[in-house]
This record gives structure tokens, sequence and C-alpha cells, in this order.
């Protein structure tokens, strides 16, 4: 019997999104493997507010399967919004780490940080799955006196057998 805590992780959207995709073209990636790790009660699921109005601005079939079948069945816990996620936020946005007109993606780190999430899964290989993101964001959280995060793709979060 494994006796090892559920890992805590913060699913931002593209993850949902990409998801979504795998299953309307019936491919099994390693976000799909994701999703059967998180049956399998190796990961704790939390999303924020944001994710919800993210996915809410998808159109069509996609955002049916994100919102319906995915939010449904996997059931993440929803993360309340606080002021101090926009403060910590808008730290990030000071020093540049993400640009301004992204600030969203801002907001994903922070929720993740202030709510000591393990990880924050993500296939924004733009501004949040970025080498310069992981580093100065971890340095900004140290200084603010938040723990690190680790941030990763799911293919740096699968276990693979």
């Amino acid at each position: 019997m494994n006796n090892r805590r559920a890992l805590r992780v913060y699913l931002e959207t593209t993850v949902w999104n990409f998801f979504a995709i795998e299953k309307e073209e019936k491919t099994a990636g390693p976000v799909t493997k994701l999703y059967r790790e998180i049956d399998s009660k190796r990961y704790k699921v939390y999303i924020s507010p944001l994710v919800i109005v993210e996915i809410e601005r998808t159109k069509g079939k996609k955002r049916y399967n994100m919102l319906k079948n995915l939010i449904k069945e996997y059931k993440p816990e929803l993360l309340e919004d606080v002021a101090e996620v926009s403060r910590l936020a808008d730290k990030y946005l000071s020093a540049k780490i993400i640009p301004e007109k992204y600030r969203a993606d801002a907001l994903h780190i922070s929720f993740a940080t202030f709510y000591e999430m393990d990880v924050l899964v993500s296939y924004n290989l733009r501004h949040i799955v970025k080498l310069k993101t992981r580093r100065l964001a971890n340095y900004i959280n140290l200084l603010e006196g938040y723990k690190t995060l680790e941030i990763g793709t799911p293919e740096e979060v699968i276990e693979y057998e």
C-alpha cells in the first residue's frame, strides 16, 4: 500500500484545453495520462475562478467538454479569490516576469503560490512554463515569505512506468 500524500496540483486552463482536444481526437497523450493519475488519487486537483472564466470564454463543443465533462467529472477544488492573490500577481508584473498584457498568467502563478500548491501544471510555454518565470517568480515568492513553486508541463509531472 502506498502511504504517500497526494500532490496538490493547480491545473491552469491550457491543461483542461489539451485534455478536451485529446478527448475529441480520441488520442491518449500526456494529459490523458495525467487525468488517469488524478483518477488514481495520485493528485489532488485545484483550480481558481480564473480557470472557469477562461473556459467560459471558449466557444462551441470544446467549452461544453471542458465545463461539463471535465470540471464535473474531475471535481477540482475551487480556490477562493482573495486580495493577496492579486497583490502577489502585481509583484510578478512589476518585476516584468510576465508582461502586463498577460495579467491572467501572473494570477495563475499567484493562486498556485498563495495556496501552496506542490506544482502548477500548464502548457503555457510562452509565459508560465519557462525557466525565467520559474526562477524570478520563486525569487519574488521567497522575498514575500512564500514557499517556492514548481511549474511544469503534464509530461514533467506524470509518472512513467
